[in-house]
């Protein structure tokens, strides 16, 4: 597989597999997910199609799946090893098995969503990202980023340029005046119940 960033590299090689250890499945991450996503969901309607963006191993899919059942599921992937985990599952309709910047819209999902990955995207890529979220989704986007009011670049486990905050929904909001901002949180990495890595969330609505 070709990649157009130092970035894609470094999630579909080594630096992949090994966040595949560290995340691994367990009971009380997908609870923490369960919970996340209940919050999310709670302003939507008639969701039956979701596809994630830069799934991993699933976690957050299997999470929507306790919650809706019944939603035909896709994954887009980069990383080998973490498809192959998604395919043991058999619960994901569609697995797309490439780059997000790779990626190009076959049906629109009334879900879309994306978690914990924009933040590791080239900067100079997310006008692609966002254009491609727009597509893909009939109703709902969600972006679950870690923010920050402007740009900035924070070293990730000894590494450069592999980790960027910024206000990512804002953005995609500048960029297409029909999504509408539905509903937004924080989950701190210490509460007490369901915690998850400081991340701040956005529901958005595609109003036209």
């Amino acid at each position: 597989m070709k990649f157009k960033t130092e970035q894609e590299e470094f999630w579909a090689g080594d630096f992949g597999n090994e966040y595949i250890e560290r995340v691994n499945e367990d009971n009380i991450r997908i609870a923490n997910n369960i919970s996340f996503f209940s919050k999310v969901l709670k302003q939507t309607r008639n969701v039956k199609s979701i596809i994630e963006f830069g799934s991993n191993i699933g976690i957050n899919l299997k999470a929507l799946n306790y919650l809706i059942p019944d939603a035909d599921l896709s994954a887009i992937e980069i990383n080998a090893k973490a498809v192959e985990e998604l395919r043991k599952w058999q619960k994901v309709k569609k697995i797309y098995e490439m780059s997000i910047l790779d990626f190009t819209p076959d049906f629109q999902r009334d879900f879309v969503f994306i978690k914990g990955v924009l933040i590791h995207i080239n900067p100079e890529m997310l006008h692609k990202i966002y254009k491609l979220l727009y597509q893909t989704t009939k109703k709902y986007i969600c972006i679950a980023e870690y923010y920050n009011p402007t740009p900035v670049s924070v070293s990730y486990r000894g590494h450069e340029d592999r980790l960027f905050k910024r206000d990512f929904a804002g953005e995609m909001m500048d960029k297409y005046h029909d999504l509408r901002l539905v509903n937004y949180g924080f989950v701190y990495h210490r509460a007490p119940n369901f915690p998850l890595d400081d991340l701040t969330w956005f529901l958005l609505e595609k109003t036209v």
